[in-house]
């Protein structure tokens, strides 16, 4: 599984759930007890689910990575943690009656795996939030970003391993995990760059003009079709487009609009009696 730093989570995540807690309304939380985030991360969406639920229930966050879990349970609203892999999840059965992930299964090479995993841990319901990568929107001031943008994340998409598009598929998983699905919806999220520009959209450009964020995926895309020839190109193109973003940033012309597709899928255990009628 792909590992994450707390700063690309912080960078990815940042402000999904501003303005779109409306996709969480298929999770019924104000009828939730205990719930479980499992790929919790720096406990973003656990925060979240905590704030949208009574002050009686629980949210638990999970993850395999203890430096992701020391951020998340110490940060001023910390979240209660527990250390496991989201395919042997250290709880006995029917432990929660919500089990939710984000992001998560479109770094699984089986999430039909998981989602099975999650089942067994829930007593009621399970949800995925994932986005698809795939369909990925930029709207940027600098012609070039758009294009290049989209040849990268082919290349990367291409060499990943894994389906980082799943999106509205994940509910496939659910099926083949024996769930009854409740839900699959699509929400946007809209990622804005624009003055006064924001010491993480000034990182971002500095990295696009050395092309430190494709070296950083530089394995994985020579992982597919791409030619280290074709990568070399692209960098090189990519860094020249960074320029760009710099010098437009320096006179407050610079703007970019990011549309992020994601979906969140909800189903239901089966009961045991439903199970073996």
């Amino acid at each position: 599984m792909r590992e994450f730093s707390e700063d690309y989570l912080s960078r990815t995540r940042e402000g999904m759930w501003d303005d779109s807690r409306e996709a969480l309304e298929a999770l019924a939380l104000d009828s939730r007890d205990r719930i479980l985030d499992v790929g919790c991360g720096t406990g973003e969406l656990s925060r979240v689910l905590a704030d949208e639920t009574p002050d009686a229930t629980e949210v638990v966050g999970c993850d395999a990575d203890p430096s992701l879990l020391a951020v998340a349970s110490a940060e001023v609203d910390p979240v209660p943690v527990a250390a496991g892999d989201a395919l042997r999840l250290p709880f006995p059965d029917d432990s929660f009656d919500l089990v939710v992930c984000q992001a998560l299964l479109i770094n699984l090479p089986d999430p039909t795996a998981a989602i099975a995993e999650f089942a067994r841990v829930s007593s009621d319901l399970v949800a995925a939030v994932e986005p698809d990568n795939g369909a990925v929107e930029i709207d940027s001031s600098v012609g070039a970003e758009d294009a290049l943008e989209r040849r990268a994340r082919w290349a990367y998409l291409d060499g990943v391993g894994t389906d980082v598009s799943l999106g509205a598929d994940a509910r496939n998983a659910f099926e083949e995990a024996d769930l009854e699905v409740l839900a699959t919806r699509q929400y946007d999220h809209v990622r804005t760059i624009e003055p006064p520009y924001s010491e993480g959209a000034l990182t971002a450009a500095r990295r696009k003009a050395t092309g430190a964020g494709l070296a950083d995926d530089r394995e994985t895309m020579l992982e597919g079709e791409l030619t280290e020839t074709e990568y070399d190109d692209l960098r090189s193109a990519w860094r020249a487009m960074g320029r760009d973003v710099i010098d437009q940033m320096g006179t407050r012309e610079y703007h970019r609009e990011e549309t992020v597709p994601f979906f969140v899928t909800v189903g239901r255990v089966r009961s045991t009696d439903t199970q073996f009628d």
